[in-house]
């Protein structure tokens, strides 16, 4: 077993995420979004928009300022010259992934038709038939929001029981049929998924496809491998959320023992890693980058604490008073370690990209530190067609970032 620094393990998870890459002079295309997912392989949905939304961020993180459409039209505009890029499935979370890496999901899809079907199938017994007259509306009307769908259906406003945020029994079935694989997301309409059926939305042979258990498994164990260049086999199996763990476990057992991976003790990690074979170490890493609460870099907190000795935790649910950082806080990666991180807020009203708190980590040179994150948050803001950037009082390097900005 080959040994390692944490220095080096920083390096080699730097450059698989892309950061090692310089960004590009022009105008970036479809050409650079393939690069990128070609590295970090899916990109994490959420609806929080106090800032962005996290999906547009990991592209931006990585290459900087990007055509608003780009993402967009990727992920759900489809035509015979720009094909659809991205599909909708529950990859780490809720994710965009690779069109081509939906049937890979098949045997998750199958688990939740197990696990959730009962439940399911409990909540919408006061209606029956209802997942068969969904699928047939949607059908009909596809790409169509749950909202139309009651309307169709004639139960709209109708409400389940108790159930899980005490959505509409059509919300119900239309999330249980995207579980199981029955239905996708054709469209969205602001960030509203609109449902359309799988075989209208991925192209025939990929629809097709269907791919053994272990089979899936282990690809996706090997996406994750290259994504994070060096890991445990616990951030192998949390990068596509594999359950039960003996799947993850039997998986890089089988990489390791193909050579794909290679076994790497690394100091101060508590547990074996894994390098794949691929995987570069750079001499070091340059440049800056803010990073979303959900860019996959950092979306592992125990791995971030590991790789970077930072401690992160997204404080969105935490009651204001009892915040550390803030609401929605981006840490600032420059030259290859996170040195500070910011709460932000797009005052879209007032044209400004408002830093509501900034703190530096300790030990580090903070006139250096607040002239780079003051120069990325005005492309940041540039990027949201903001006017400027304003720095509030809050956190220990607010003081030389508002001198920077001033």
């Amino acid at each position: 077993m080959s040994e390692a620094n944490n220095f080096t393990a920083r390096r080699i998870a730097l450059a698989a995420q892309g950061f090692a890459d310089a960004r590009p002079g022009g105008e970036v295309t479809r050409r650079h979004l393939r690069r990128v997912l070609d590295r970090v392989r899916l990109i994490q949905l959420d609806s929080v928009n106090v800032a962005v939304r996290a999906h547009y961020m990991p592209l931006f993180s990585r290459v900087g300022p990007y055509p608003a459409a780009l993402v967009d039209d990727a992920a759900w505009v489809h035509s015979g010259r720009r094909p659809r890029l991205l599909v909708e499935y529950w990859a780490h979370e809720a994710s965009l992934l690779p069109v081509a890496d939906w049937p890979l999901f098949r045997w998750r899809m199958r688990d939740y038709e197990e696990r959730l079907g009962v439940r399911y199938r409990s909540l919408l017994k006061g209606s029956p038939g209802l997942l068969d007259d969904v699928l047939a509306a949607v059908k009909d009307l596809g790409p169509v929001g749950a909202g139309t769908l009651e309307q169709e259906l004639g139960v709209e406003g109708a409400r389940a029981r108790g159930g899980w945020w005490n959505r509409s029994s059509v919300k119900h079935a239309c999330e249980y049929l995207f579980a199981v694989g029955e239905l996708t997301t054709g469209t969205r309409r602001g960030f509203q998924r609109l449902y359309d059926l799988p075989e209208r939305v991925l192209p025939p042979e990929v629809y097709a496809t269907h791919v053994a258990d272990e089979d899936a498994i282990r690809e996706l164990t090997r996406r994750a491998a290259t994504a994070h260049g060096i890991a445990t086999e616990a951030d192998l199996r949390d990068y596509y959320r594999i359950r039960p763990p003996e799947r993850s476990r039997r998986a890089v057992a089988e990489l390791v023992e193909a050579g794909e991976l290679e076994p790497v003790r690394v100091e101060g990690w508590a547990q074996p890693a894994y390098r794949h074979v691929g995987a570069r170490a750079p001499r070091r890493v340059a440049g800056r980058a803010l990073l979303s609460p959900f860019d996959p870099l950092i979306w592992e907190r125990a791995r971030t604490e590991r790789i970077f000795g930072f401690h992160y935790r997204i404080e969105i649910y935490v009651p204001e008073p009892k915040r550390v950082f803030g609401y929605y806080v981006f840490p600032f990666l420059l030259d290859g370690e996170l040195v500070g991180r910011v709460d932000l807020k797009a005052d879209r009203a007032a044209g400004l990209l408002r830093v509501r708190g900034a703190f530096a980590e300790p030990g580090v040179h903070t006139p250096r530190v607040a002239a780079e994150l003051a120069a990325e948050l005005q492309v940041m803001a540039e990027w949201l067609e903001l006017d400027a950037v304003v720095a509030e009082e809050r956190g220990s390097l607010a003081p030389a970032l508002r001198a920077v900005l001033a």
